[in-house]
């Protein structure tokens, strides 16, 4: 009877742990069940938020697009303005800048003698470098250079250059052998050479010489400026070669409150006119090296004279070599060919001594200079807003 009792117990026993691990298992199941729903709902959930997320993302980038796109017609817009007004200020120095000139001229022409004139270069001087940034921030601007019809001596060319800096008596020139500019580059090729002439006396010592030479390289003619100033770094020359490639040209706003419109303007027109302009040498006297480059169709052979210091100083002519021959659009062919670019400046002074400009204020020099560089300067043909360049 007791074992009976007993086997009852354990079986009551077994059925209840039986009942109660089945009750496990089932709520471990439906636990089971429920996770796997809500797993399957915060999948779903997931989903969707990246799909919302993904979409409010195109939207956020449509709507950056579109602010671009108008910031940039804004800046765009906004610099056009800024050129247009430049443009014109510029334009009215430039005549400003024409008439007092006439101004001058005809008070030299009436009172040559005069111990006033002396004090009257100085004002010259100053109004041709005016007239030089007032051409060179309308250049900037969009505005075409003007135009000659008659081709002009490189060395005429170069000393119009001159003219147009502060400290034009440290540029010595060196005579070069009859070689003339043709009509279409000689404004370009003139503001180009005064502004790198300007750099090379703005970075260097007030007493350093500024050294201009002539070079022929194949059928390409060489203006080789050497500096004595402090040089550039690997990063300025970089800069440098950007702006005057003319790939890279920077907006009005970004040239600082003390704009330099130098490098960017020279690599506008010679990239528009088709020269090259390289400052990344290094010149005899540790500084800077800067070449203009221009190909054979800027350019020709011409007769010059040998002393052109002797020569009356008036307007500058097309030379007139006596029977030369001449190409099909009446221009002299070229002659005789120029030493390479790799000889030393100092082989060629027994034959082509350099002209030194000497002295602050001596008149002679200055109106050698001044007044070359004003008839380099005058346009045979002014050119129009749309006009296209020669």
């Amino acid at each position: 009877m007791t074992q009976d009792v007993l086997l009852w117990c354990l079986v009551a026993i077994a059925v209840t742990a039986i009942a109660a691990v089945v009750a496990l298992v089932l709520r471990s199941r439906g636990v089971m069940r429920r996770k796997k729903e809500s797993e399957n709902e915060l999948q779903a959930r997931l989903q969707y938020n990246q799909s919302e997320l993904g979409r409010l993302q195109a939207e956020l980038s449509r709507l950056k697009n579109e602010q671009d796109g108008v910031i940039r017609q804004a800046e765009q817009a906004a610099e056009e303005n800024i050129k247009a007004v430049l443009k014109g200020a510029a334009r009215f120095l430039q005549s400003l800048a024409a008439e007092q000139t006439t101004l001058l001229d005809g008070v030299q022409r009436e009172y040559g003698g005069h111990p006033v004139l002396n004090d009257l270069m100085d004002i010259t001087h100053a109004n041709a470098q005016m007239a030089r940034k007032a051409q060179g921030i309308a250049v900037m601007c969009g505005a075409p250079l003007g135009r000659r019809n008659q081709p002009a001596s490189v060395y005429d060319v170069v000393r119009s250059a001159q003219s147009q800096i502060r400290n034009f008596q440290r540029v010595e020139i060196m005579q070069p052998s009859g070689i003339a500019l043709k009509a279409s580059a000689v404004a370009p090729v003139a503001l180009a050479v005064a502004e790198l002439l300007d750099n090379a006396a703005s970075f260097s010592q007030a007493d350093a010489p500024i050294e201009v030479t002539f070079r022929q390289v194949q059928q390409n003619l060489c203006i080789i400026i050497d500096d004595a100033g402090v040089g550039m770094g690997d990063e300025d020359r970089q800069r440098a070669s950007a702006l005057l490639s003319g790939d890279d040209v920077p907006r009005l706003s970004q040239l600082g409150t003390q704009p330099k419109f130098g490098f960017p303007v020279i690599g506008l027109i010679a990239r528009q006119y088709g020269f090259k302009v390289d400052v990344t040498g290094v010149s005899r006297y540790g500084g800077v090296r800067a070449v203009v480059l221009l190909p054979e169709e800027l350019w020709t052979m011409e007769e010059t004279p040998s002393t052109p210091e002797a020569a009356p100083v008036s307007s500058i002519r097309p030379v007139e070599p006596r029977n030369p021959a001449r190409t099909a659009n009446g221009l002299p062919k070229r002659g005789a060919r120029m030493s390479s670019i790799g000889d030393s400046p100092a082989a060629d002074q027994p034959a082509r001594r350099a002209v030194r400009r000497r002295g602050t204020g001596s008149l002679g020099a200055l109106q050698r200079g001044t007044q070359t560089g004003r008839d380099v300067a005058s346009l045979d043909t002014p050119m129009s807003e749309g006009s296209e360049n020669a």
